[in-house]
């Protein structure tokens, strides 16, 4: 079953460590990807930019409205997220306790939903 590993943070510790502590995070973070990938576990990964670069589209009766950042006011944001394969959710749960941005936030670990058409969709 697939699973999402979301990557919370607050961007402000993340931009106050000093360079070689990011550098060392960084570093880890992908050697955790070839640990993934190694283990069959690693389907996807990706860092995300701050949310000072993101932008919230909400669509109502047809009539799109964009805002700067991120929808919601948070202590900690979006920073990244592996999506993993894994048997369960304890399973899941048990490898996305070894990424190493976890010590600087938390980390959201859900199923992934499965989508497909209706009978009625051809």
């Amino acid at each position: 079953m697939k699973y999402l590993v979301m990557i919370y943070y607050d961007e402000k510790r993340l931009d106050a460590l000093p360079r070689s502590e990011f550098d060392t995070l960084v570093d880890e973070a992908l050697d955790y990807d070839e640990s993934l990938r190694q283990g069959g576990n690693y389907l996807a990964s990706q860092a995300l930019q701050s949310v000072r670069t993101a932008r919230t589209l909400h669509v109502r009766d047809g009539k799109v409205s964009v805002t700067d950042g991120p929808f919601a006011e948070t202590k900690e944001q979006l920073g990244g997220f592996w999506l993993i394969e894994a048997r369960d959710l304890d399973h899941a749960v048990r490898l996305a306790a070894k990424a190493p941005p976890g010590r600087l936030g938390s980390l959201e670990v859900r199923p992934i939903m499965e989508l497909t058409h209706s009978t009625k969709a051809t």
